[in-house]
């Protein structure tokens, strides 16, 4: 869940924005979801040798990455200080959220998080290089997956079959291996390789089309500026979720916020999403918890949409 747009139209400078920003509070927005009982476990699925709970933190608004604006980065930066994640991270586990869903850049916090006596897993995104599977093995990181901006890229220069390698050396480093995606075509194409890995992860929008091919889908309709979420994405990614038997790790389901100005709207995300996805499947959602419990909140969700 994140910042609520609603009124940023009627804001008259980058000053004003960045005013609100840090002061609006979304939690007015925010569905008022049963408090869970401390220290209960959410429902659970099987990854590899390991119990994972349906929902997974994401990394995306620790790191500044909003998929909003630069502003709205700024002010996710700005809050997310290393000992604010601590505390995020440890606020999740209290909800029942057992895994964290980051990358390289945040093993130190993690280690920080787990020598402190944290308990969730932590599973990775990253490409290529060698050191980097090795650091995060050593830090005790469970499973890496390909990352998914460059998985779809190679896809559609038709050199899809060069992940291999990555995905045997993440093999062979002891975790487990997945491959991330936005696309349901690549999931589609891996499903008839036989590859060794263990795990999708699905964003549920396809955001990264280009301008030409959203025109050949939208026609001549004005292309919107920016990141574009078309409706009509997630029910092709569950679709083709229910069609793998691979556990897969559902991702921006609330549109990257952009769902999030309603609390309808956000109830109704994960209704669809636990909906979409197999029993065996998870979510990964980002908790910018400046406004509200939003590990408790969501914690809620996935006890009602999520249990088996």
């Amino acid at each position: 869940m994140l910042i609520s747009a609603l009124g940023v139209n009627r804001m008259n400078s980058r000053r004003d924005f960045l005013k609100a920003a840090g002061t609006l509070s979304v939690s007015a927005a925010a569905p008022q979801a049963a408090p869970p009982a401390e220290g209960q476990k959410l429902p659970q699925v099987q990854l590899g040798r390991y119990s994972i709970s349906r929902l997974i933190c994401g990394a995306n608004v620790f790191n500044g990455g909003s998929h909003l604006s630069v502003f709205v980065n700024y002010e996710m930066k700005k809050y997310y200080t290393p000992e604010q994640i601590l505390k995020t991270l440890r606020r999740c586990e209290e909800a029942g959220i057992n895994c964290w869903q980051a990358g390289k850049g945040n093993l130190d916090i993690y280690r920080r998080y787990v020598d402190s006596g944290g308990k969730m897993h932590f599973l990775a995104l990253e490409q290529s290089d060698p050191e980097v599977v090795k650091t995060l093995a050593r830090g005790g990181c469970i499973g890496i997956a390909h990352h998914g901006e460059v998985t779809d890229r190679l896809f559609k220069q038709g050199k899809i079959n060069q992940i291999q390698d990555y995905l045997k050396m993440v093999r062979d480093s002891g975790m487990l291996v997945g491959i991330s995606t936005h696309m349901p075509a690549v999931v589609d194409t891996v499903e008839s390789k036989g590859w060794d890995f263990d795990y999708y992860m699905t964003c549920v929008y396809e955001r990264h089309r280009t301008k030409e091919e959203l025109e050949r889908l939208l026609g001549q309709a004005p292309i919107p500026v920016g990141e574009v979420y078309l409706p009509n994405d997630p029910p092709r990614m569950y679709r083709m979720i229910q069609q793998t038997k691979k556990p897969c790790l559902a991702f921006k389901i609330l549109a990257a916020g952009r769902l999030s100005e309603r609390p309808q709207w956000i109830e109704q995300a994960f209704r669809d999403a636990f909906n979409g996805i197999k029993k065996t499947d998870a979510v990964i959602v980002g908790m910018w918890d400046r406004y509200s419990d939003q590990p408790g909140e969501n914690a809620g969700f996935v006890r009602r949409f999520g249990a088996a």
